[in-house]
């Protein structure tokens, strides 16, 4: 089968990977689309470091083709998306209603696939592999949908969706009347843009370098449209409530810092180097502000991915406005440059 293989040096389309049958909990997904996230770029940057050979991927969505022993929420001809929390359902953070906390859920990669000309295996990235024709899964991560969700829309829930409307919903708990600014508008962005319209916020505030990105900011819920931070206290000037950083670079960690209000927060989405380090004036922080890591929007798949497909249904969560371009998976090099360029908000691969 069909997949898009990094082994260290370089990333290729390869055509003979094979998958193992689903054990006991496990479910094989036949995968229609991926999102293409700037995740999957950093593990071949080097910014986020993984063993290889990998199958990248962890942004997908498809039919469940069969099921292991145990596995019953969902039946083969399901419409899953697939989320990357592979946790266990038992530790104290699983039971706390935390699975992005659980100590199982990283760092343990598995090698379910191979190739099958040398039978050397394959890593799964983010326990999930979305770039491969099949996959297999903890039943924890595949979340049944409505069969009327375009797959090419839904594969954005599993990723981009959770993060960035669940870091608003679930980590910064935005509450109606509130004030957000949001620094970069690549996917991420635009879920909390969305994120925070759906919360009810008052003053929704996009910040990016790219001018072209504003029509699609004020679709997704923004406000305001600013090409550099430095002009949003002529919109806020005592400072907003929310600020999220969804670009990964320490300069604008420290802008979002210096824009927040008494009692505001800075929620840190962007992926940085493992290595970087960001500078504050830690007075700056006495009057009640606050500074919030988020790993995948502190979500919890099972019941959120259900909900934004419900909100989806209704209109008031957009999916099908995310998807800028279609590859099928030959091209993924091409869909890596449109991405590079910030051509597009979420390029999908397809199968």
């Amino acid at each position: 089968m069909r997949g898009v293989v990094y082994d260290g040096k370089q990333v290729q389309v390869v055509h003979d990977l094979e998958v193992r049958d689903p054990g006991p909990g496990e479910v094989l997904v036949r995968v229609a689309a991926a999102g293409l996230c700037h995740s999957d770029l950093a593990v071949i940057d080097g910014t986020i470091p993984f063993p290889a050979p990998v199958v990248l991927g962890h942004e997908g969505a498809g039919v469940v083709e069969a099921v292991g022993p145990g596995v019953t929420h969902v039946v083969p001809g399901d419409h899953v998306a697939l989320s990357t929390l592979a946790n266990c359902g038992a530790c104290a953070d699983c039971d706390r209603g935390r699975p992005t906390m659980c100590r199982k859920a990283i760092g343990m990669p598995k090698q379910p696939f191979s190739r099958s000309g040398s039978g050397q295996p394959v890593y799964q990235f983010a326990s999930n592999s979305s770039f491969a024709e099949r996959t297999v899964v903890k039943a924890v991560q595949a979340v049944k949908i409505p069969s009327d969700i375009p797959l090419t829309s839904a594969a954005l829930m599993g990723c981009g969706v959770l993060t960035g409307v669940g870091a608003v919903l679930n980590r910064a708990k935005v509450d109606r009347g509130e004030s957000v600014v949001v620094i970069g508008t690549g996917g991420i962005g635009l879920n909390v843009l969305q994120g925070a319209r759906i919360a009810g916020a008052l003053t929704i505030v996009a910040v990016d370098t790219n001018p072209a990105k504003e029509e699609t900011a004020r679709r997704f819920g923004a406000t305001h449209f600013l090409d550099s931070a430095e002009a949003v206290r002529d919109i806020l000037p005592t400072g907003a409530d929310h600020v999220f950083e969804c670009v990964g670079h320490v300069g604008l960690v420290r802008q979002a810092i210096d824009l927040l209000d008494r009692h505001g927060q800075a929620i840190l989405l962007g992926m940085t180097a493992p290595t970087a380090e960001a500078s504050f004036p830690p007075a700056a922080m006495f009057l009640d502000k606050s500074i919030l890591g988020c790993r995948y929007g502190s979500s919890r798949p099972q019941k959120d991915i259900a909900l934004y497909a419900e909100l989806y249904r209704e209109g008031r969560l957009l999916l099908d406005e995310l998807v800028t371009a279609t590859y099928p998976v030959e091209e993924f090099a091409r869909a890596t440059e449109d991405a590079e360029q910030g051509k597009v908000a979420r390029g999908v691969l397809t199968f």
